[in-house]
Parts: structure tokens; sequence; C-alpha cells
């Protein structure tokens, strides 16, 4: 191409595009690695460097347990070969499948009632050939799924036939995990489907009529739908001092836990709450108050840095997706991990009810890491899907 410029010259201009390094050649060599394997590299980095430090919380609060480090250290390679598993398949396969495994999910939820394993007085496991683990924590990543699949082919906002639909299929396995009962994974499983919908664009006239219906349904919830023991963990929220040797007893502890770290901490391995067996459940609801005692406040806002960074790059993964399927699957499985964040912060503080909520990727646990690893499969199969379509 040629044109005159201010001076009456000739100039030729190039095609600079054909210049320009290709997709691949403008990137590094890790991340071309990462790009070939269908792996979102910053991610996986954030990843590794959040599990790497829940090892060595979960160190000091398992209380030197080598055992026990070892065991949440194979949960993770488990959950890291399950997330670059998830991250090979097309999204358009997840968008096919989602149906058909929601099915499968609701059937072991099913199975749970009639043939689950029970633990501390509730039955939410299946033991099948000495494989245990719990259908509840699969459900966190199918409903988003397959409330992701009804929408994304429909009129957005969704209109009101439709949103009764998608709440159809966010009560069906959020009632039968309330029987188990477990209600803090079917609060979570009912957010989760719910953060789709309001990702898909549905009308505040609709949002202000839930809040006015969950006010006015509070009280029935309260006397028929509530257990005992949960009825006393709301009421111990209020007032943990009323029962301190009892229901008050984790939060008043986890507290003086919290408080007593200051900014720097009292050192790795030198709290006393979880070392003297004052703080229970240390190695897995209770692990923020041992690192907020251990490392002090500078320790906990390195941890909400690692946090505040994956939940950055969850959303910008989503906003960049090719797909209405993958736009609003990705933000509502980032806006899902920043709740189970905050529920279990909000529970350890005393700002929230004790609903058994393990801090993500830090806590000890088997099938909820593994779930959670799988969800940043998905998050990176809908990064690879949009790095196709760019190139």
């Amino acid at each position: 191409l040629k044109f005159n410029d201010l001076a009456g010259r000739d100039t030729r201009v190039v095609d600079y595009v054909r210049q320009l390094p290709g997709h691949e050649a403008s990137l590094g060599r890790g991340s071309r690695i990462a790009a070939r394997l269908r792996l979102d590299l910053p991610l996986l980095v954030l990843l590794l460097a959040l599990t790497g430090y829940g090892l060595v919380v979960l160190y000091s609060a398992a209380d030197g347990d080598m055992g026990a480090v070892v065991r949440q250290a194979r949960y993770f390679a488990l959950g890291f070969v399950v997330m670059f598993a998830a991250a090979q398949f097309p999204l358009v396969r997840y968008q096919r499948w989602s149906p058909w495994v929601y099915l499968g999910g609701v059937f072991l939820l099913v199975g749970v009632m009639f043939f689950g394993v029970g633990a501390k007085g509730a039955q939410r496991w299946l033991d099948l050939g000495g494989f245990r683990f719990q259908p509840s924590e699969i459900m966190k990543l199918l409903v988003p799924m397959t409330v992701a699949w009804y929408l994304a082919d429909r009129v957005l906002p969704p209109r009101l036939p439709y949103l009764l639909a998608c709440f159809g299929l966010i009560v069906l396995p959020a009632a039968l995990i309330l029987q188990q009962p477990d209600l803090g994974t079917a609060l979570l499983i009912a957010a989760s489907g719910l953060f789709v919908v309001f990702m898909a664009g549905m009308g505040w006239r609709y949002i202000f009529g839930a809040l006015a219906l969950a006010l006015a349904s509070a009280w029935p919830m309260w006397t028929f739908v509530l257990k005992d023991y949960q009825r006393q963990r709301i009421l111990t929220l209020l007032n943990p001092e009323s029962d301190k040797l009892g229901a008050g007893w984790n939060i008043i502890q986890s507290k003086t836990a919290i408080g007593s770290g200051g900014w720097a901490g009292k050192g790795w391995m030198a709290g006393t709450q979880s070392h003297l067996d004052f703080l229970p459940e240390s190695h897995t609801d209770f692990i923020i108050a041992v690192l907020a005692e251990e490392f002090g406040l500078r320790g906990v806002v390195l941890l909400l840095a690692l946090y505040l960074l994956i939940l950055l790059r969850g959303f910008w993964i989503g906003l960049n997706a090719q797909s209405t399927y993958g736009r609003i699957l990705a933000g509502s499985l980032t806006l899902t991990f920043f709740v189970y964040i905050f529920v279990n912060m909000g529970m350890v503080s005393g700002l929230l009810p004790v609903v058994g909520v393990p801090l993500p990727l830090v806590s000890a646990g088997g099938t909820s890491v593994v779930t959670l690893l799988a969800g940043f499969g998905l998050l990176m199969a809908i990064a690879s899907e949009q790095r196709v379509i760019g190139q």
C-alpha cells in the first residue's frame, strides 16, 4: 500500500499484521506449554501458592502430624489431576452433558437417603467399594452447570417461566441435601444456582421479590425446617457468652485465637489455642483461627491477597468468555468461591452462624478439595475456549 505524506514523498506501508509474532510466539515458554495443555498459567500459579500455604498451616493445625499433611497433599494431587482433565474437554461438551450429569447427581443424593453412611448424627456419604465420598459436594458444580445450560439458549434476561424452571433445578438437590441434614451445603448449592440466574441478568424486581419472600418465610423456616441444633447455632451467634462451656465454646475460643495473634502472630507451631486443644476442629472449619494466631494479621492479609487474585482471575475469564454458557458459568463459579471464603471467615469470627463450611483449599478435606479444583478446571476450559477462538 502506498500513500503520500505531508512532504509529498511516497511512503510504503507494509502488512504489519504478518510481521507481528504469532499468538504463541509472543508468549514465554511456560505460557506456551500451559496454552498447549489448555491450562491458565496465572490461575494455576495462584492455586499452587494457595495450596502450599494451606499445607504449611495444616501442619501446625494438626499439631505436627505429618500423616495429615501427606494425606491432604494426596487430595491436592488428585484435585490437580482432575482439574487438568476437566480443562481438556471443549466447553460445548460440558454444555451438552450438563443435564445428564445433573440427573446422575440427584440419583446419588437419593441413594444417600437409603444407603448413606452416617457420622456425627448426619448421613451425607456414600461408600462404593471402599471409596467414600460426599455427593452433595459434586452438586456444587452440577447445579450451576445445569442452570447455565438451561439459560444459555434462551432470551436473556430470563422471563418468569424460565426463572421458575431454574428455581426447580436449584430447589430439588437443595431439599435432598437439607434432609441429610446439611444446611450449610444446601445454602451454598442454592447460592451457586442463584448466581447463574443473577449473571444471566435477572431483573431487580425479581431480586427484591425473592428477598421479600425470604423474609416472609423466615418464621416458617425457623419453626418447621431448622433442627434444634441449627436454631441453637443462630442463638449462639447473637449471644455466645450465654453458654460459654457449651454451644458458645467454639466461637469464644476462635475469637480469642484470632485476637491474640496481633499483627505478627505468635510464630509457626507456637499457637496456644490449637495446640492446647482449646480450639475444636482446628484443622478443618476453624483453621483460619490457627493461621491468625500463629501468623498474625499479616498472614491473614497474605491469604486474602491470594484469594482476591484468584477471584479477579476468575472474573477476567468470565468477562472474556466467548459464549453465554461460558460467561455465566464462569461468573457463578467465581462468586460461589467467594461465598465459601466469606461464610467460613464470617463463621469463625462470630459474624455468621457456624454451618460447617471449610476454608477453601486450606482446611483439611477430600471431596471438597477435588470439587473445588474441578471447578477451576472448568474455568480453565472456558479460558482455553477463548484462546482458541481468538487464534
